[in-house]
């Protein structure tokens, strides 16, 4: 049987692709996506096509790399979906909006590009480390995190980000599991009395300078993590690699989670 031909509109649905050794699949991405230097085909000209932007991609460009499938994401991307369903495309949108239904997501990916069981040993992977995690941080004191994914305003993170913060074994009394990230305001933030603030503004990588929050004129005395937002602000595999972060920050002495 022949390879799919996957067209990924999602910076996350890419990342699990290659997660999943299947970044050969992958004809067209956005120009979002991340690829690591070695994925994709062995002939730079048989390499992914960018199609454009996650919100706005080309889809007359799409149709011309003729996929089989279309990768979708994320509510912002509801539309685009339904777009692409228009034009014909078969498309597999995957919304989750808590940790777990991220990993589940991960075994859905790999049933969207013909590697179902390539996806199931991702989602058990993904588990196995979260379980190792909780292992590594239970009984031990749960600090209060505030989590920032965007700064003018500031927004505190939704989605995910606080299952990730409590498998970490952090409190995160801010925005429930599963809810949108949303603007706070700083007395709010003042109140909760934070012993880490973690910022990871969206599209940022982690080149924010921490001085931008540490000289705001607030009374949060507990220090500023830069980290990169590809970590937390993404349904990927990198989510994991983000709980494990968060957990060397909060917790300095674990060396391991094995």
């Amino acid at each position: 049987m022949n390879a799919p031909r996957v067209v990924s509109l999602a910076p996350s649905a890419t990342a699990t692709v290659t997660a999943l050794g299947a970044a050969e699949t992958l004809v067209g991405v956005t120009h979002h996506c991340d690829l690591p230097a070695d994925a994709g085909a062995a002939h730079e000209a048989d390499a992914p096509v960018a199609v454009g932007g996650w919100l706005n991609p080309d889809l007359d460009r799409v149709a011309d790399l003729a996929p089989d499938i279309v990768l979708t994401s994320d509510g912002l991307q509801s539309e685009l979906a339904a777009d692409c369903r228009d034009r014909g495309f078969d498309v597999a949108h995957r919304e989750p909006s808590t940790l777990d239904e991220a990993i589940s997501a991960f075994a859905a990916r790999g049933a969207d590009v013909g590697r179902p069981d390539a996806g199931e040993r991702l989602a058990a992977d993904a588990r196995a480390r979260l379980d190792a995690v909780a292992d590594a941080v239970a009984d031990r004191p749960r600090p209060t995190v505030y989590c920032e994914e965007w700064s003018d305003p500031p927004m505190a993170a939704g989605n995910w980000v606080p299952d990730a913060v409590r498998a970490a074994g952090g409190r995160y009394p801010f925005v429930d599991p599963g809810e949108r990230s949303r603007e706070v305001d700083l007395a709010s933030v003042e109140r909760a009395d934070p012993d880490h603030v973690i910022v990871h503004v969206c599209g940022h990588g982690d080149r924010i300078d921490p001085a931008t929050v540490e000289g705001r004129d607030w009374a949060v005395d507990a220090p500023v993590h830069v980290i990169d937002d590809s970590l937390l602000n993404q349904p990927s595999p990198a989510l994991i690699d983000g709980v494990e972060r968060l957990a060397g920050l909060f917790y300095p002495d674990i060396e391991s989670y094995s």
